[in-house]
């Protein structure tokens, strides 16, 4: 029987793994700068060479960037899961953003029932960052604009996501950050004026929500993702009948 010589593993593959890893758990972030070649081979124990061996070998493979003078950066484009003309599109179109709120509906609701599960401590402080933030859009007196507690209301559920630990939840709630920040806004605005008790409804949601996956509640997570996200369907629905009846009875006034 005839054996194959064992292939020695180049160092600078294990350090390929190392970045991999780090940016498919979300660790490297898509548009992030790396920190200098020579801070970044003293984290790692290696040579600037082999640094450069790995850094050479993910730009080849689209998952990095090197700018000449300016540095090594995560592919911006990483986690893209619309290109921007697709965006524009989804945006302003009614019924695409229905969609969305179903996607939301079946995609957050997974997002908060493996964070339960599976959140670390560290886990724990962003997301009660990115929770006080909210709240703080809804405190009485606050000067939030009605684009800063979209963007709250979205980082917070981009926090849950992370907590997941779940690469593929994580990488499609990124790349569809823009649009869930969107379609908060759109939403917040419709929602504001067609029930009085909305805002109080929210705070109220996003509070069990938070409280249920630190308590690692993960099936009441889950259930509250899910009562949140048909709040909103149920609200923009009667609004959106509201302007249909509306514009009903502006027509035949008109004839």
């Amino acid at each position: 029987m005839g054996f194959g010589q064992v292939r020695q593993r180049r160092l600078s593959d294990d350090i390929v793994s190392q970045l991999e890893s780090m940016i498919l758990e979300g660790t490297l972030r898509a548009g992030e700068r790396l920190p200098a070649e020579r801070a970044l081979a003293e984290q790692f124990g290696v040579s600037r060479p082999s640094l450069r061996e790995a850094i050479q070998k993910l730009v080849a493979r689209g998952l990095l960037v090197s700018r000449q003078g300016g540095g090594n950066y995560v592919a911006a484009e990483l986690g893209s899961t619309f290109s921007d003309p697709l965006l524009l599109l989804l945006e302003n179109n009614p019924e695409a953003q229905r969609d969305l709120l179903e996607f939301r509906h079946t995609l957050e609701g997974s997002c908060a029932f493996y964070a339960a599960q599976r959140a670390t401590p560290v886990d724990h402080e962003r997301l009660t960052e990115a929770f006080e933030a909210l709240q703080g859009c809804y405190a009485p007196g606050s000067n939030a604009t009605r684009e800063e507690e979209g963007a709250a209301d979205a980082r917070f559920h981009l926090a849950i996501a992370e907590a997941s630990h779940n690469a593929v939840l994580l990488h499609t709630i990124r790349g569809l950050f823009d649009l869930l920040k969107h379609n908060v806004v759109t939403n917040i605005g419709g929602m504001y004026m067609q029930r009085g008790e909305t805002r109080e409804m929210l705070m109220s949601q996003h509070r069990a929500l938070y409280e249920a996956i630190i308590e690692r509640r993960a099936i009441e997570a889950r259930e509250i993702s899910h009562q949140h996200i048909q709040y909103v369907q149920e609200v923009l629905e009667e609004s959106q009948l509201e302007a249909q009846r509306m514009a009903r009875a502006q027509r035949r006034q008109r004839h």
